[in-house]
């Protein structure tokens, strides 16, 4: 019975707030690189693209946030998980201002590659924090209400994005993600407490090699990679399908 009432322990208004700006930046970052397989077609006639150069523009995101990752997840412990949020989803949304500004491939190329640069580890740092609030048993839910935004922006997000491209032209579907991005860290900004309690539990050793411990020294290294690897191709393979169907 006293495990029951602490698996069901009610969130304060805080860690709702929280959960909510977690989910939100979820729901932005995941739609920001959903949104462009299906406008796909819109922008290869906009901007003149072959379907081999829309691949790339899509495919951009994904290898520069995956370097993201791996370069940040040496020194990510060593900061105050606040400011680290702030810091990637400010880049984010500059990355996405500057696609609702791209008028050919290469900008929209750079554009993409900012853009995943600071969304890829938004994911995980919101994971982080996450730990860092709240107790054992309260995160599993926790997490399952943040990945709804996932879920929510294939539901949600996708259709009104398309709406808002066919109706005002796909760079203003950037800027709507844009606009909602930088609302949401604005409060992020003034309501979120910064989350320092890790900081005093780190080892002092250099960046490299805790990336070398992160990830050649845990046999579960392996299959996240793996397992991330085959979502993010399943997730952008369509994007390539629905190029050439389109022609």
């Amino acid at each position: 019975m006293e495990i029951n009432k602490l698996d069901n322990a009610p969130f304060t208004a805080y860690q709702k707030l929280v959960v909510f700006l977690l989910a939100m930046t979820q729901f932005t970052v995941v739609l920001d690189f959903m949104v462009m397989s299906p406008m796909g077609d819109i922008l290869m006639k906009a901007i003149d693209l072959k379907p081999a150069q829309f691949g790339i523009a899509v495919s951009a995101y994904a290898f520069s946030a995956g370097a993201s990752g791996l370069l940040t997840a040496g020194f990510a412990d060593r900061f105050d998980r606040k400011k680290l949020l702030l810091f990637f989803y400010s880049g984010f949304i500059i990355g996405t201002f500057c696609c609702s500004f791209a008028n050919d491939y290469w900008t929209l190329v750079a554009a993409r590659i900012i853009t995943g640069l600071f969304g890829g580890v938004i994911g995980s740092i919101s994971m982080a924090i996450i730990t860092d609030i709240f107790t054992l048993q309260q995160r599993g839910r926790v997490m399952g209400f943040v990945q709804m935004g996932f879920g929510a922006s294939q539901v949600l997000g996708i259709p009104i994005g398309l709406y808002i491209a066919n109706n005002w032209g796909w760079h203003s579907a950037f800027l709507w993600i844009a606009v909602m991005a930088l609302i949401i860290v604005i409060i992020i900004a003034i309501k979120l407490i910064p989350i320092t309690a890790h900081i005093g539990l780190q080892k002092h050793q250099s960046a490299l090699k805790h990336l070398w411990l992160t990830f050649f020294t845990a046999r579960i290294s392996y299959r996240l990679c793996c397992n991330s690897l085959a979502i993010h191709w399943r997730l952008y393979d369509d994007a390539f399908w629905k190029c050439f169907c389109s022609q």
